[in-house]
């Protein structure tokens, strides 16, 4: 076979075109690395978590596990806006009802844990939930940061005008008279076991018909599809104002200022141990920095203190309580507990 011998000068050729290949794919791992590529070309970094302290840099969703017009939504719209103010950016309101609360919970919960996302939580999402579901698409003692105490409000008992019972006393006689003829409305755990530990310790019993917010329920009440419904002082005083229904007690312990001649449970039936309340509080997912949990915490506390809010609610017997964020988890535990009670002892059975 005829070999063919290279020459120097053919030699000295393919030496330079190997150099120039070599530095070439120098360059071009160099300009790769630069850019954070591997050699497939893939991102081989991610990202760095945003920096607590330039926190909020975009709008900020605030979720309202229930429907417009409701208790939570009023005064999660308000919180929201006196926060916005100090927070320089937006914090937009989504209204996402269904399930007593739920539905808008889990999605809370299961939203990224960057402070982005946050949640107006009440008694409903926060103690009774656990209680009231047999099963929950996230675990309500670990799937949320507590951030901020927002504010309580007492429950008014309210009936249709066309109820022929004047005071809880009367009405307790006509449910015992009719039994299973009364139909009761409930929105949130709150409304309906406020009802239900109600009828439990007077010895009767309603029929519950489940509504996905507070005005609808009020709505029925007042053309007469339901014959009570136990509400926040938002969705029931201004109907009671208005004559539209007729309120026969508050659920607190004591008279409310804001609408002194309504009785407690307790004074109407003679009973020590009624009481439930109504709570408003702003949670976020859980692993959220803390810096950021600190810095809503202090911006929720100032709105809370604010003299335009504060009159803003008086009139529906809104308190609030300005606390830290390890305040409201001791809260959230104590109410958890009160709540699964009070389920028990109205003999509500988990769906």
């Amino acid at each position: 076979m005829h070999q063919v011998s290279m020459t120097p000068s053919h030699s000295h050729r393919a030496r330079r075109v190997r150099s120039v290949l070599q530095n070439c794919l120098t360059l071009a791992l160099s300009v790769g690395l630069l850019f954070g590529l591997g050699p497939s070309g893939s991102n081989a970094q991610t990202a760095p978590p945003p920096s607590p302290q330039a926190y909020p840099n975009k709008p900020i969703k605030a979720i309202v596990p229930f429907a417009a017009g409701s208790a939570t939504d009023q005064i999660g719209r308000a919180f929201a806006q006196k926060m916005s103010e100090s927070l320089g950016q937006p914090i937009v309101v989504e209204n996402k009802p269904g399930a007593n609360g739920m539905l808008g919970a889990d999605a809370a919960a299961k939203a990224a844990p960057d402070g982005y996302t946050l949640m107006i939580g009440t008694n409903s999402t926060n103690a009774a939930l656990k209680s009231l579901m047999k099963k929950l698409p996230y675990d309500q003692d670990t799937a949320f940061a507590p951030v901020a105490f927002l504010g309580q409000v007492p429950l008014i008992v309210g009936v249709n005008n066309d109820v022929p019972a004047k005071s809880l006393p009367e009405l307790i006689a006509l449910a015992k008279a009719k039994p299973d003829q009364l139909n009761f409305a409930s929105a949130s755990a709150s409304q309906r076991v406020s009802s239900e530990m109600l009828f439990s310790m007077a010895g009767v019993q309603l029929n519950y018909v489940p509504y996905k917010s507070g005005p609808a329920a009020m709505t029925d009440l007042i053309g007469g599809q339901v014959q009570l419904f136990t509400a926040d002082f938002a969705v029931m005083l201004p109907q009671v104002r208005a004559g539209k229904v007729r309120g026969l007690a508050v659920t607190s312990t004591q008279r409310s200022k804001v609408i002194p001649e309504l009785p407690t449970v307790n004074e109407a039936l003679n009973l020590k141990d009624y009481e439930l309340i109504a709570y408003f509080a702003i949670f976020a997912p859980a692993g959220t920095p803390n810096e950021i949990i600190q810095k809503l915490n202090r911006v929720a506390n100032a709105a809370a203190a604010d003299k335009e809010l504060l009159e803003k609610f008086s009139s529906l017997g809104f308190e609030t309580a300005p606390s830290t964020p390890e305040a409201l988890a001791q809260r959230s535990r104590v109410e958890t507990a009160k709540w699964a009670k009070a389920i028990r002892d109205a003999k509500i059975e988990a769906e």
